[in-house]
């Protein structure tokens, strides 16, 4: 019986790490040649180790769940794509400035279709990390976003977006190359589409980073993801001059995909594994693309005027429904 893999467990999570540590211990002792029989044990602890999973997870709090949606195991873009897009070919640059790795984009076939596919990459490691700038883009990234979406239009192909940014990068440079006027440009060009998008928030929707490519005909979000007009830590600096009052932020600005859903701002919830998705990474990229193809399936047949009407729809209803 082979030890569980090396996890990375939140604060919230230690009692379950000692339960599974034991598990581990355990296992390792069953292994043994001359090892007594403890599979009842094993067993009783494994079922202990379960529940108290089952049961922290069942009840967890916004800031949890922003923990959650920030773990560095959780899937990023490229893990969706190199299990869901076939002959994935990424396209890059601007054609103004330079290439922004913190947004990836490219063609390839989804579910048998061509399509368009724009996300944010975190990056799995320090290396890939600082490639991809954490997945904050600059006004470059947004540019390149644009132009594909642009491209994708001309050619009929709906586009898919991976939404997981804490924010667009707010360094200097950005700024003075205009990062307000790009976020805003791919925010209309994602309006403006003739062809449905799709958008599937997997970790942080950060701010009008994220809102930037996911003005969407349906936007879908992972279990323990969050979506927010700000980070808690931003927000409850600008609240409350307090960034340790990050806490109260999460709890009281409605982040949840089980409160956005609840107010339409969302139209779906994709199910995490027990543990959220850095436990089943295999399972949640599956879950993943059968909620995509669903979506995208609402708007076979529908006219370019329909597609657009819908989307305009759709936000215009938001701004009603909470004013």
């Amino acid at each position: 019986m082979s030890a569980p893999a090396i996890r990375t467990y939140l604060d919230f999570e230690k009692p379950i790490a000692e339960l599974e540590s034991k598990v581990a211990d355990l296992q390792t002792l069953a292994s043994g040649e001359d090892s007594v029989s403890i599979t009842d044990e094993l067993h009783n602890l494994q079922q202990k180790a379960e529940q108290a999973l089952a049961d922290t997870y069942a009840k967890l709090t916004p800031w949890q769940k922003t923990q959650v949606a920030r773990h560095p195991d959780r899937p990023h873009c490229m893990a969706f794509v190199n299990a869901l897009i076939e002959e994935f070919t990424p396209l890059a640059g601007d054609r103004h400035f330079a290439e922004d790795h913190a947004i990836v984009g490219g063609m390839g076939k989804f579910a048998g279709r061509s399509v368009m596919l724009i996300g944010h990459e975190k990056g799995s490691d320090t290396e890939s990390r600082i490639k991809h700038n954490f997945g904050m883009a600059r006004p470059e990234g947004y540019r390149k976003a644009i132009r594909l979406m642009e491209m994708a239009d001309r050619f009929s192909m709906p586009v898919i977006t991976i939404v997981d940014t804490a924010g667009a990068y707010p360094g200097i440079g950005a700024e003075e190359r205009g990062q307000a006027e790009a976020i805003a440009r791919s925010t209309d060009a994602c309006i403006g589409l003739g062809v449905p998008l799709i958008s599937v928030v997997v970790g942080e929707g950060g701010s009008g980073g994220a809102v930037a490519i996911a003005s969407a005909n349906r936007i879908l979000m992972l279990e323990h993801a969050i979506y927010t007009v700000a980070s808690p830590e931003a927000a409850a600096s600008i609240l409350w001059r307090d960034s340790a009052r990050a806490i109260d932020a999460a709890t009281n600005m409605k982040i949840t995909a089980q409160d956005l859903l609840a107010m339409k701002v969302i139209d779906g919830i994709i199910p995490e594994p027990m543990g959220g998705a850095h436990r089943d990474t295999k399972a949640t990229i599956e879950a993943t693309g059968a909620a995509i193809a669903n979506a995208l399936s609402e708007f076979d047949g529908k006219s370019t005027d329909e597609i657009r009407t819908q989307r305009h729809d759709r936000f215009l209803e938001i701004g009603r429904s909470l004013s």
